[in-house]
């Protein structure tokens, strides 16, 4: 089976609305073709796999309404090469400064996973390049950050199966790297409070998955 994906790693999905008009730090793009060539590898592989895989994290809907997708193929009994994009282009009470918020993001992601057990079963153990564009603000507090984010990320969970061809998946994972930002006073105003680049390190995702096995 072959699958095509077209990935588009541009500025408009996490920058729409709020004070983020103009983005005034760039991820070097050499760093979005790294990960762009990472994708189309992961890809090209799993397209040939014996066994692949489509889920979708549950707990990234509840962030704020997070589109998810994830895609994997087993190249192996132990190892399966996979690859996943997030975005959320929503804004929530839109205008308000005492109650605007948002999660705006295109996260894409490729790597590989190592199952101690068996591909799809159990245990699993995972590594992944990862590329965030990202606008969130009145979440927490009213300070809004803008940026992009380039790094590597890490984690592990377990995979339970409930049907022959469906499983649910549990995991953590943390990433670090480096990023350039803006920081708003507020989600609806443009009040620049800080700007610059560096590195940093914070978790990446909690997943609570569903997970359909071809």
């Amino acid at each position: 089976m072959r699958i095509q994906f077209l990935l588009l790693l541009t500025s408009a999905g996490a920058s729409g609305d709020g004070p983020a008009l103009k983005r005034t730090n760039k991820m070097p793009y050499m760093k979005k073709i790294l990960l762009l060539m990472t994708f189309i590898a992961v890809i090209s592989t799993t397209a040939s796999a014996q066994d692949w895989s489509v889920s979708t994290n549950l707990f990234d809907y509840v962030c704020l309404g997070t589109i998810n997708v994830e895609g994997s193929g087993a190249v192996g009994r132990h190892i399966s090469v996979n690859a996943s994009a997030r975005v959320n282009p929503w804004t929530f009470h839109k205008g308000d400064p005492a109650k605007q918020m948002q999660n705006r993001q295109q996260t894409y992601a490729a790597g590989i996973r190592y199952w101690p057990w068996h591909i799809y079963s159990g245990w699993w153990f995972s590594g992944m390049a990862q590329y965030e564009e990202y606008n969130r603000g009145g979440i927490f507090s009213q300070a809004t950050e803008e940026g992009d984010a380039f790094g590597l990320s890490a984690g592990a969970g377990y995979s339970l199966m409930i049907h022959e061809n469906l499983n649910l998946d549990f995991g953590l994972a943390v990433w670090g790297g480096q990023k350039t930002y803006v920081t708003y006073a507020c989600p609806a105003c443009g009040r620049i409070t800080d700007k610059g680049g560096k590195w940093f390190f914070m978790p990446n995702e909690i997943r609570v998955a569903v997970q359909y096995i071809f």
